[in-house]
């Protein structure tokens, strides 16, 4: 796929933000609807998404492709972890909490809300069952080394947090390929409808994110911008030799990529505003990451091409 074709699709996806900045900006879409539309993609939509892509995938990915790209997503994980404790003093000096935020910023990217609509629409629906052992290595992380993290210590707790329709969706959908097991064909059309709402749901969500921030604090941080190249592209880049020697298969790559490049997730913003530290800065990553994806995702894709 060339990159002007990646990048009309990821301009697609800018639309669907753009149609949620304009019903929130009109009113049609207010705090409270967004709010549990939001609840209802996370525990519901998205779950289903990823089960009937598995129904669809079943039979046609091989256990050795995916035992790959749980190696190199639990690799990822750990180079954002150590990226993180190096790279958040150089943009956050003074402050141990916002330092905190900046680790989290580095390792938790949004892989399930936009990585999702990003895999499928550049690559094809059947792509998403990777992004799934993604998102399930992600929970493990999350509620292991992020709670850590943050709470400077780990607890029972968040080892109860893991057990989530996110971590049990994701779980069947490796025990149905895997296991190729076979589901009525209503209960498969059931699946595949209500997960289709997913994306363009997801999607519209940023949109309202986005209609109700303060676009001086999103656009005017320079620090921000530089946070954004580094954790945009130059991580993904370097991963990528890497990448090279594991994968041959050039789709598989770009999935992988795709991932290493995704922006920065709500769950760094979550952690903290539980936490009573100020969102103000992270909420602004997250914005002018999820916007700049749009135009650093086809360089990755770019890339991945002359090296597969």
């Amino acid at each position: 796929m060339s990159i002007v074709t990646v990048f009309f699709q990821m301009l697609a996806l800018l639309i669907m933000i753009g149609v949620g900045f304009f019903a929130a900006r009109t009113g049609m879409l207010d705090a409270h609807t967004n709010q549990q539309m939001s609840h209802m993609i996370v525990l519901i939509f998205n779950p289903l998404l990823i089960v009937s892509n598995a129904i669809g995938a079943a039979g046609q990915i091989s256990s050795a492709a995916m035992g790959k790209v749980a190696l190199i997503a639990c690799g990822m994980f750990l180079f954002f972890i150590v990226c993180g404790m190096l790279l958040s003093p150089l943009f956050e000096r003074t402050d141990l909490q916002q330092r905190k935020i900046f680790q989290t910023m580095f390792v938790f990217s949004n892989l399930g809300f936009i990585g999702i609509p990003v895999v499928s629409s550049i690559l094809g629906a059947q792509y998403v069952v990777y992004v799934t052992e993604f998102v399930l290595i992600y929970t493990l992380v999350f509620y292991t080394y992020g709670i850590a993290l943050m709470d400077g210590h780990f607890s029972a707790a968040s080892v109860k947090a893991m057990v989530n329709p996110g971590m049990v969706c994701g779980i069947a959908a490796l025990g149905i390929i895997l296991f190729e097991i076979p589901l009525p064909g209503f209960l498969k059309t059931s699946i595949t409808y209500l997960g289709g709402v997913a994306s363009p749901m997801a999607l519209v969500a940023v949109g309202f994110t986005l209609a109700h921030a303060d676009l001086k604090t999103v656009f005017g941080q320079p620090r921000l911008y530089v946070f954004s190249v580094v954790k945009l592209l130059v991580l993904p880049l370097l991963l990528l030799p890497i990448l090279r020697m594991v994968i041959k298969d050039a789709p598989l790559a770009a999935v992988c990529m795709i991932m290493f490049g995704m922006p920065i997730g709500n769950m760094p913003l979550i952690l903290g505003n539980e936490r009573g530290i100020d969102g103000t800065t992270c909420g602004a990553a997250i914005i002018l990451t999820t916007i700049l994806c749009v135009f650093t995702v086809p360089v990755l894709m770019a890339a991945v091409q002359s090296f597969v």
